[in-house]
């Protein structure tokens, strides 16, 4: 049993080795999925922007943050005290 590599080594010139390596890279760059790519019309995340989970909220729990938030409560202050 052989590898692949030593049938590539001892079959082909180091030419035609580096040749055989270039394609495989452009044919596995074409198929390549996932992640954000050059071109794929995904914009770059601000990563200090995304919420990293949600929490459900009651009605009132609701009502309060939009309280605080119409009448610029520091949240920061209000947990210190």
């Amino acid at each position: 049993m052989k590898t692949n590599d030593e049938l590539i080594k001892e079959l082909l010139t180091p030419e035609e080795q580096k040749e055989l390596h270039a394609y495989v890279e452009r044919e596995v760059k074409k198929y390549k999925w996932g992640g954000a790519r050059k071109n794929s019309g995904r914009k770059p995340v601000d990563e200090s922007k995304v919420l990293k989970f949600t929490k459900r909220l009651t009605e009132k729990e609701k009502q309060f943050i939009d309280y605080a938030r119409a009448h610029n409560i520091n949240y920061d202050d209000l947990m210190q005290g």
